[in-house]
């Protein structure tokens, strides 16, 4: 784990404070009462050591859950001549730390001074998170919340400020706080996400969770992000956690301390993760969904193929994604697409040539022979990889669909809906110009007809392919503001309200339009800017409509939660026979084999007139 500058927060006292325990120190709050005062004659018994300090338990503990029996003594060169088991009085002075200003503080002990050593090689027993303790909550992070983590607005208030009570068998963050520096142990640990570039790795034990999906992981719902779940840190013993760990994944019982760290409690074990069976199949089942020919079985695949340029080492694979696993889909919507030289950051925005590289690519692992169209934005205005210039594009069969009455618009052309109701744009973009839009993909408007036998149109439908703005400048779900930052929400908001004011235009001038939005919303269905979206649209949730387990909705991981960024929204028109799948090629391999940092979907819809 990277090393870190240290600097102390909250106002120093110069009061001395002798004989106290443990679990006065840390109070039952999230700050220590004693912050900043010298203390002495303080007892307990080494339960770890790390680089830089030990972790000791309380010798005197009381009966109070909310306020931990132990605590973090920082100094690197103390303890040297002191093991795990020797019990020992100290004095030092009270810090409550942190790296930086969005996270929580740690309660701690610096510049420790070895008053008394009683004994050595007492035992020091981990407790059983679960059964030494409360199960952790489920649900709720913080009392300061309001009862929903995605609740709008964001960052009303901070718990460096605040400093609420503890109510350990309520919210998570309170439950963590409570066990801080304690010894625990995490029975039957499985994997819940993938590690990240340190080898950190999100685990639940055996005790009671909610959203637990088929694969093991635990997936996102409407407030319940799942504070259950604990991140696994930096081995105290020196050694690294495996690089290969999947979701799913079951682990050796870990045994470690807890503390705060990076934004997050976490557990750092004694020694490293042990993978002892991962989840079966290796991988996912290809789709069902297969196209029918005909405008009563169109299929729709949505992929965000992450900074696709023509020299992406990927390309090869996203194009086997398309043929082996979405079945070449019979029209395909595709985000992050970059232009044809990929993030070198000049004037070119055209992507022609990495469409055309995909599209032979598909061709070449056995797959149609697609068309494709996008509308080119404007130079370093759409955000994403500096120089990039993504966008979102599509794919299609054109001896099975067509663009009606094609006439594309440019990039700073706003698309309207004419009588008919026809496209002024096709394919065109949603006010361009707009605020809302500010370093973020537009989305992108077609109206489609479906070729028939004789030639002729045989049913009409409209697109909207989206790329919503990023959720950048997030703070930690576990973090000091509460609720939690959710980074560019006011844009997704506005953004949604656009979208979906295009989107009943066209209602209002024809209520039984097919019309299929998809594509990365950035954002969760339960959250505001959806809320907004579909209330405004009127369109329905392809994953309601065709009842998919919410368990299951969820195409990317982050943190704890396997979640839903991408979705497919559509009209009542659209929804007979409708059938829809997630395809979680991504998110069930390691590292190194996923591809995208998003899963596809593919759906089956009938858009006959």
């Amino acid at each position: 784990m990277a090393s870190l500058v240290r600097f102390f927060g909250l106002a120093a006292s110069i009061a001395v404070s002798s004989a106290l325990t443990i679990a006065e120190i840390n109070g039952n709050k999230f700050l220590s009462p004693y912050n900043g005062q010298t203390v002495s004659n303080v007892s307990g018994v080494i339960t770890a050591k790390g680089p830089d300090g030990l972790w000791i338990r309380s010798t005197t503990p009381d009966r109070d859950s909310r306020t931990s029996e132990s605590i973090y003594v920082f100094g690197r060169a103390f303890g040297t001549n002191l093991t795990i088991g020797d019990t020992i009085v100290i004095g030092g002075r009270v810090q409550e730390y942190r790296s930086n200003k969005d996270y929580l503080y740690l309660t701690e002990i610096s510049s420790p001074t070895l008053e008394e050593k009683h004994s050595s090689s007492t035992a020091v027993k981990p407790l059983i998170i679960g059964k030494d303790t409360t199960d952790p909550p489920t649900q709720q992070y913080s009392s300061l919340d309001g009862g929903d983590v995605f609740a709008v607005p964001n960052n009303v208030s901070l718990i460096s400020v605040a400093n609420p009570l503890l109510d350990p068998k309520k919210y998570g963050l309170d439950f963590w706080e409570s066990l801080s520096g304690e010894l625990v142990t995490v029975r039957k640990p499985k994997a819940i996400a993938k590690p990240n570039n340190f080898g950190d790795t999100w685990v639940v034990g055996d005790w009671k969770v909610t959203g637990r999906n088929a694969r093991g992981g635990l997936t996102m719902m409407d407030k319940d992000a799942n504070p259950e779940t604990i991140i696994i840190g930096s081995p105290l013993d020196g050694s690294s956690n495996p690089s290969t760990t999947k979701l799913g994944d079951d682990l050796e019982e870990i045994t470690g301390v807890i503390t705060y760290a990076f934004g997050f409690y976490r557990i750092l074990p004694t020694t490293s993760i042990k993978i002892t069976k991962s989840a079966k199949p290796e991988l996912p089942a290809a789709t069902k969904l297969l196209p029918s020919g005909n405008c009563d079985g169109i299929t729709f695949g949505a992929y965000n193929v992450e900074n696709l340029a023509p020299t992406s080492s990927h390309m090869t694979a996203i194009a086997s994604h398309i043929v082996e696993y979405l079945k070449s889909p019979d029209l395909v919507f595709v985000q992050e697409v970059q232009d044809d030289n990929g993030p070198t950051n000049d004037a070119v925005v055209s992507a022609n040539l990495t469409l055309s590289t995909l599209t032979a690519a598909i061709a070449s692992a056995g797959g149609p022979n697609y068309t494709f169209t996008d509308v080119a934005p404007s130079d370093d205005q759409d955000g994403g990889q500096p120089g990039g210039n993504i966008r979102v594009a599509y794919l299609y069969k054109p001896s099975l669909i067509r663009l009606y009455k094609p006439n594309p618009g440019g990039a700073l052309d706003a698309n309207e809906v004419l009588p008919g109701p026809t496209l002024k744009y096709n394919p065109g973009r949603i006010d361009p110009a707009n605020a809302a839009w500010t370093a973020s993909r537009k989305p992108l408007v077609a109206q489609w007809e479906v070729i028939g036998r004789n030639g002729r149109g045989n049913g009409k439908f409209f697109t909207v392919n989206v790329h919503f703005g990023s959720k950048g400048g997030s703070s930690s779900i576990e973090g000091d503001a509460r609720p939690p930052v959710n980074g560019g929400v006011e844009d997704r908001l506005a953004q949604a309200e656009l979208t979906a004011n295009f989107v009943k235009a066209i209602l209002t001038k024809d209520k039984k339009a097919r019309i299929i939005t998809a594509g990365d919303f950035n954002e969760f269905t339960f959250v505001e800017p959806l809320e907004q979206y579909t209330s405004i649209s009127g369109l329905k949730d392809l994953d309601a409509v065709v009842g998919i387990k919410p368990v299951e909705r969820y195409t990317y991981l982050f943190d704890m939660n396997a979640q839903q960024l991408d979705h497919m929204f559509v009209s009542d028109a659209a929804t007979k026979k409708a059938q829809y799948e997630h395809i979680h090629i991504n998110t069930w391999v390691d590292r190194d084999a996923q591809i995208s940092d998003h899963d596809p979907s593919v759906a089956k819809l009938d858009v006959c007139a």
